[in-house]
């Protein structure tokens, strides 16, 4: 394959860029992929050669530059080698989450004219067998993991492959990379829809390109660092992860076994990358905490030495003011608790971590920044390519989400809303030209919906969804997604919803962590059954009391909850509460816990 990429030089694409690194660097390791226990390696050349097989294979199946084909599977390396060869032959990769139920896969189906479908496994292709019939532009159906399939009318992803692995392959994948315009769509990626049906972002060849020079140059990433794939591809920040930055600056990507065992795949890779949501980090420190619990005498007074001093230098840490002292006082920390700390939680190795996707609470930021876990908080948006602000690695302030990246521009409208410029902006919503009007005005200002402010410095903080502020009865602002990311710092808390507009005050709906509350009742003796029962007893109420009594302290008297509501049940993506990237639509709430609601407010 080496002799057709010679050519390949002008690395305007992604495509282009894998096959620069299959030509210049071709043995060295490109995936790793765990199976049964055990890593497997991909090098760049047999990366690209399988992108290129897969390519062929699709163009055997009729699939044309423009033609949509759909991804709905795992994090795996079947994923990001077919997102690469549909973009390698100028069709547009449309991603579909894991968890998405059957109406929504045939809503994005439908909407997105898919021709091809990959689905992982029996699972996912059950949910595109019982809308079929209603999905006319859907032509073929491959699986990557065939076990327990019966379908006639079916190819699995291996004999895609296979069908696609001649002679020319190579030849004729970079021959079409090489007539790629950068202007053309590349990808689709579907928004959350907290407040409607999901709208399918266009993103160009070039968008990615912009992504991925401007975010490996902001981190420093390069062919010596090392990722774990684990939250949805189809979101736009992990697209960038293991897709976007990997093969831009030649890293390598691992994808675990997931699941239950993403917290050993963790231990396992050791990353030196590591993007965490907001929930993630929460969950790290609810089980440190429940493990110190648990821990003999010695280890909880070790670990409390090394959080108070970890605590106390954590700010000169995050703006690199250490002094001599303080290097003395970690050295100890570090030998006693820290780095073991990491190494349990998979993080020893890591130079670069980050926070997106939602606001972290400072406190879990302290926490990680006290243990040597350097967080730095970034934003953007699917509709930017995710391309805004990120902290500098030297600055980093509490309730900020850094500064603009190379590239982009900043400003805040009349009404506080957050505009951003740069060469990340999307080219519009699929056959959504009132939508796309209202995102994108004719000076290329992405109106991004969320409320918020730039200081001095440049530092930008956000406030809030616009449409999600809250006026009360006294006509008082109030910014809900502050108040819920207090509650949920608690181990004890998963969700809260904060309700109150135009009510005289602020009530909550939150749904308990099962794992850290049943762990709290076990140790205590108090029994219970299912997670209903476990959130009905008077112990939990008065625990999730203590929470809300807490957080109340950090806020004046018009933000805080006056009264909350347990939920009985864990707000759940297939009942349309939650959004596929776990968000919680809060107008599904409204009505599907009207009565609890009501009850706070009598």
């Amino acid at each position: 394959m080496t002799a057709t990429l010679a050519s390949t030089v002008d690395t305007m694409t992604l495509p282009a860029r894998l096959l620069h690194h299959a030509h210049t660097a071709g043995d060295r390791i490109a995936l790793r992929d765990k199976h049964r226990g055990l890593w497997r390696e991909t090098s760049w050349r047999r990366y690209a050669e399988r992108v290129a097989h897969v390519a062929a294979g699709l163009r055997s199946l009729g699939v044309r530059p423009g033609a949509r084909v759909a991804i709905h599977s795992e994090n795996r390396p079947e994923w990001v080698i077919a997102d690469l060869a549909v973009q390698g032959i100028g069709a547009v990769a449309v991603g579909i989450y894991p968890t998405s139920p059957a109406n929504e896969v045939e809503y994005l189906l439908h909407h997105s004219r898919t021709e091809v479908l990959i689905a992982e496994d029996e699972e996912q292709l059950d949910k595109a067998l019982a809308v079929r019939d209603r999905l006319p532009n859907l032509r073929h159906l491959v699986v990557i993991d065939p076990r327990g399939v019966r379908v006639d009318d079916l190819l699995t992803f291996t004999e895609l492959e296979s069908r696609g692995a001649t002679e020319d392959a190579a030849a004729e994948y970079a021959s079409s990379v090489a007539e790629l315009d950068p202007a053309s769509t590349a990808i689709l990626v579907y928004t959350s829809g907290t407040t409607g049906p999901p709208k399918g972002a266009m993103i160009s060849h070039a968008n990615l390109v912009a992504a991925g020079r401007t975010f490996t140059e902001a981190v420093g990433a390069g062919p010596r660092d090392e990722v774990l794939s684990y939250l949805p591809l189809c979101h736009i920040a992990e697209r960038l992860l293991s897709v976007i930055d990997p093969v831009w600056a030649g890293s390598v990507v691992n994808f675990g076994e997931g699941g239950p065992s993403f917290t050993a795949d963790l231990r396992d890779v050791q990353p030196t990358v590591f993007l965490g949501v907001p929930r993630v980090w929460e969950k790290m420190l609810a089980g440190v905490e429940i493990r110190m619990a648990d821990a003999s005498r010695l280890k909880r007074a070790l670990y409390r030495f090394g959080m108070r001093h970890g605590r106390r230098i954590a700010p000169r840490r995050m703006t690199g003011a250490v002094r001599p002292a303080d290097r003395f006082v970690l050295a100890l920390c570090e030998l006693l608790v820290f780095r073991a700390l990491r190494e349990k939680l998979g993080l020893v190795r890591v130079r670069t971590a980050l926070s997106g996707a939602a606001p972290i609470a400072p406190k879990v930021l302290e926490f990680l920044w006290a243990i040597g876990v350097p967080v730095r908080e970034g934003y953007g948006q699917t509709e930017n390519t995710a391309l805004c602000t990120l902290t500098p690695a030297g600055d980093v302030r509490l309730g900020a989400v850094g500064t603009a990246l190379d590239g982009v521009e900043i400003r805040i409208s009349d009404d506080g809303e957050i505009l951003t410029r740069s060469a990340g902006v999307f080219q519009g919503y699929l056959d959504d030209p009132l939508a796309t009007e209202a995102a994108v005005d004719a000076d290329g200002w992405l109106h991004t919906g969320d409320v918020g402010v730039v200081d001095e410095d440049g530092y930008l903080r956000i406030t809030d969804r616009k449409k999600d502020i809250l006026i009360t009865a006294g006509g008082k602002n109030v910014a809900p997604s502050e108040i819920e990311n207090r509650l949920k710092v608690s181990p004890f808390v998963r969700e809260a919803v904060v309700i109150g507009d135009r009510r005289p005050y602020l009530t909550a709906l939150i749904g308990i962590e099962a794992d850290t509350v049943g762990n709290w009742a076990t140790r205590r003796g108090l029994a219970y059954t299912t997670y209903a029962d476990l959130a009905s007893k008077k112990d939990v109420r008065e625990l999730v009391q203590s929470v809300v009594t807490e957080a109340n302290r950090d806020f004046a008297a018009v933000a805080q909850v006056k009264r909350f509501s347990l939920l009985t049940k864990e707000l759940d993506h297939d009942d349309g509460e939650l959004t596929a990237t776990q968000k919680v639509r809060r107008r599904a709430i409204a009505d599907r816990f009207a009565s609890e609601i009501e009850a706070m407010y009598r």
